[in-house]
């Protein structure tokens, strides 16, 4: 008995400790199956490509406002993360126009522009913390493809405050638990979030107020979206879109577009490729005529680093998978990290390689929605992923045809649940700028 506690206590620590490798350790020596704790405290994990493709195919066997409760702190309580059921289908309906592949294509130049604008405030001899960099680059052209140019203008205050609300998300559950009972970390949070929410709000009844034909931005669709019944998202369905898409927007993708561009400045001949096929920029991106190695870098970016270490959901109904009984009311946990670093799945998992996603090479092989999973799958699936490869596609386009740069010292230690990034840099030292 003794035993039994000790382990599921090293068990517990190792996850808490180093989450990513104690994954590889559990499938490797319990299956696709394995489990912790009891009743409505019992954890599951179902890893591996066939447990993804179970859970993607039985959407109706699991919930998701329970599961990512600790989102609503930040998205709001009519988040598409935090919705369930009929909730979930009219609002993603609804949501879905804003994210049509021409609508995407529309917002390219918006994200060039502010990518453009970034580059041209840097020097040579600078020394830049890449991470911080892309982030403020991606937040900003994130505020300004969902709201415009003029609350594009406070994208500095609208970062700090979601700052405070995010902060509180990056941290295994006991953690969150302890904050909500009134720790100020909490509490500002909170006060912060409503503060962009009054924002946000202000924006849409100013925008009633003095209607603009020509806006097509994010909001503006979100605004105009009307179902079958000509019904239409509540303000405050709107508000919780806008700002979860502001916060995953810029959390996730400034922390990909981070290890991209580590290895954009460690690697010249591939800066080389990057840039030599980035002149083109009136071609659809969201519908390339060809394949670039800019597309497998942010594949394999994406593979190595996906936005989400593990995904959860709350089991409704209980069921079996491989032999085990999975019971309702447990947390079902999946990893699109380990799936992605499987070797039966990718030859040379831990390397990166642009070119394992070319199609016109003689080893490729399109891997199916179950063992790609940057983005989820199934019905959840982000209804932003292509806009979020759109955009860092963009920002690394941009960097590699105007910008030299060569590494300097950096940590590239992955750290974060939430959003996987480096826990020091990349830097880089700004060799040359073309203007």
């Amino acid at each position: 008995m003794m035993q039994s506690v000790s382990r599921r206590v090293r068990e517990a620590v190792d996850l808490a400790v180093s989450p990513r490798e104690s994954l590889d350790v559990r499938y490797r020596r319990f299956g696709p199956v394995s489990s912790a704790g009891f009743g409505p405290l019992r954890v599951v994990w179902l890893l591996g490509p066939e447990a993804n493709r179970f859970v993607f195919a039985h959407s109706e066997l699991f919930g998701w406002r329970e599961a990512f409760d600790p989102l609503v702190v930040v998205d709001g309580e009519t988040a598409l993360i935090v919705s369930d059921g009929a909730d979930h289908e009219r609002r993603r309906r609804l949501v879905m126009p804003a994210f049509t592949r021409h609508a995407i294509d529309g917002y390219a130049e918006i994200i060039r522009s502010n990518v453009d604008a970034a580059i041209d405030t840097w020097q040579p001899g600078q020394v830049l913390n890449l991470y911080t960099e892309m982030r403020r680059v991606i937040r900003r052209s994130t505020i300004a493809t969902l709201f415009g140019p003029r609350l594009a203008e406070e994208e500095p205050e609208l970062g700090r405050l979601l700052q405070h609300a995010l902060a509180v998300v990056d941290r295994l559950a006991p953690w969150q638990q302890l904050q909500r009972l009134g720790a100020p970390s909490w509490r500002r949070a909170v006060a912060s979030r409503a503060e962009v929410a009054a924002r946000v709000q202000a924006e849409i009844e100013r925008r009633r107020r003095e209607p603009d034909a020509d806006a097509y931005d994010v909001l503006a669709r979100l605004m105009n979206s009307q179902d079958g019944d000509r019904s239409g998202l509540h303000d405050v369905e709107i508000v919780d879109q806008v700002i979860s898409l502001i916060a995953a927007g810029y959390e996730t993708t400034s922390a990909a577009a981070a290890w991209a561009m580590h290895a954009l400045i460690t690697d010249p001949q591939l800066a080389r490729r990057v840039s030599a096929a980035a002149e083109d920029t009136g071609r659809s991106l969201t519908r390339p005529a060809e394949w670039r190695c800019v597309d497998g870098l942010v594949s394999e970016v994406l593979r190595l680093h996906p936005p989400a270490v593990l995904t959860a959901r709350k089991v409704l109904e209980s069921f079996e998978f491989d032999g085990v009984q999975v019971p309702a009311r447990s947390t079902l946990l999946i990893s699109p990290y380990l799936t992605h670093r499987l070797p039966e799945l990718w030859p040379r998992p831990l390397q990166l390689d642009p070119d394992r996603w070319n199609p016109t090479a003689p080893d490729h092989r399109r891997p199916g929605p179950h063992e790609f999973l940057p983005f989820g799958g199934g019905s959840h699936r982000c209804i932003g992923a292509a806009f979020a490869t759109v955009e860092l596609t963009v920002l690394l386009e941009c960097v590699a045809r105007r910008v030299t740069l060569s590494p300097e010292p950096s940590d590239m230690t992955p750290v974060g649940l939430a959003a996987m990034r480096p826990r020091r840099g990349p830097f880089a030292r700004v060799v040359a700028v073309d203007r």
